[in-house]
């Protein structure tokens, strides 16, 4: 029998991350040291804490029944009491916050839930690559915000194209921003509420690596702007703030209306989080935070001895000001993806490649700091014996 699939499968984006770790395995298989930078993976150990908050969790009977639909009360307090304390930001547990399997689950399923066939998302470029999966399930349309390094990696609204601006919905901005590090400014973040209301666009704010932030700077939330709550919602989760990425708990937090409608479709899809998880998740967001703070100051440190040996080898790059990813140029007269396959084949160095983000990408790769400091400065040590910067 030929089974066909639905057309909504056929529009769906190739699996960048997937052809990348493909490569990686095939050379790691051949016996090669093969140094990782390409993934987004956190490299430590969730907390001890919150892992205990499970284990003992995990015996309570409560939780071996079906959780409630929209998940437990106490998990929606811990994480509205988290940002009171954080960001100065007032949310009501109830109505404005919604809890997800994970940031990337909710990303998907705003666009099912905003977007008809035919609309319009304004999506930067470069970015996060699962944006475009829920466009394009939604059958609607993308179109582009470059993030070019002469305007910081933001958006700049007034050189986007009017007819598409007239006919968006729905935009999608990260800050910290996954690829390029870059982070924004709370004068950008008011900007960017009166252009979502005068053009009647909903914002959806990534903030995934909202925790991680460098040189004694704590990232802003888009929830901290006046009226924010108006015109968008924020997706935030736990995997980068407590290195919890397996465990796939997520936020999506401020406007009610849009947080109802998330709610919705997950009541199709889900039953919500094991209780036992959601316990330990309630535990990481109101217990001490001193790992969080131990954490950006890893990741600084990391940050701080990659740079170190960038500078010996000659490759002249920002240093980022948050998440916990290096945007750095490629040298001259190589694309992203020719570049990220020589680091592979000669130096046995994994890197992302730019232009796997989009078109504004290409002549960069992204460099994640999740090894330890000295397989940081031997990956770069590595790449400065082509001779390729000097």
């Amino acid at each position: 029998m030929n089974i066909q699939p639905a057309e909504r499968l056929k529009t769906l984006p190739e699996q960048f991350f997937a052809k990348l770790v493909a490569k990686a395995n095939a050379r790691t298989a051949t016996g090669a040291d093969v140094i990782n930078l390409g993934q987004g993976n956190p490299d430590l150990p969730t907390p001890r804490p919150i892992v205990e908050k499970l284990q003992s969790a995990a015996e309570n009977p409560l939780y071996h029944k079906y959780p409630p639909f929209r998940g437990f009360p106490f998990l929606k307090e811990a994480v509205a009491r988290r940002y009171k304390e954080d960001y100065g930001v007032d949310l009501d547990p109830a109505t404005e916050v919604a809890i997800l399997f994970g940031g990337k689950t909710g990303l998907v399923e705003i666009s099912q839930c905003l977007l008809n066939p035919g609309d319009v998302c304004l999506v930067p470029d470069p970015g996060y690559p699962d944006y475009w999966s829920g466009v394009a399930l939604a059958n609607a349309e993308m179109a582009f915000m470059p993030l070019l390094e002469s305007n910081g990696f933001l958006p700049d609204y007034a050189a986007l194209n009017p007819d598409s601006v007239s006919r968006a919905k729905l935009m999608f901005l990260n800050y910290p921003n996954n690829p390029t590090a870059a982070t924004a400014t709370r004068e950008f973040y008011e900007e960017t509420v009166k252009f979502a209301r005068d053009n009647g666009i909903v914002v959806a704010s990534d903030f995934a690596y909202g925790a991680i932030g460098f040189d004694g700077r704590r990232p802003v939330s888009f929830l901290e702007t006046p009226g924010a709550k108006e015109v968008g919602v924020e997706f935030y989760t736990l995997s980068k703030s407590y290195n919890m990425a397996g465990w796939r708990v997520g936020f999506a937090l401020g406007n009610a209306q849009i947080v109802e409608m998330l709610n919705l479709i997950q009541d199709h899809y889900y039953c919500s989080l094991f209780g036992g998880i959601q316990e330990a998740a309630a535990e990481a967001l109101t217990g001490p935070q001193d790992s969080v703070k131990e954490l950006v100051r890893s990741y600084e440190r990391r940050r701080d001895a990659l740079f170190g040996a960038l500078d010996e080898i000659g490759w002249k790059a920002s240093k980022p000001a948050g998440s916990f990813f290096c945007w750095l140029p490629v040298p001259q007269g190589y694309t992203s993806m020719e570049f990220a396959d020589l680091l592979l084949e000669r130096a046995d160095v994994v890197v992302a490649p730019g232009n796997g983000f989009g078109e504004h990408g290409e002549g960069y790769v992204r460099l994640g700091l999740l090894a330890p400091e000295e397989r940081l400065v031997e990956a770069i040590r590595r790449v400065g014996k082509l001779q390729l910067f000097r």
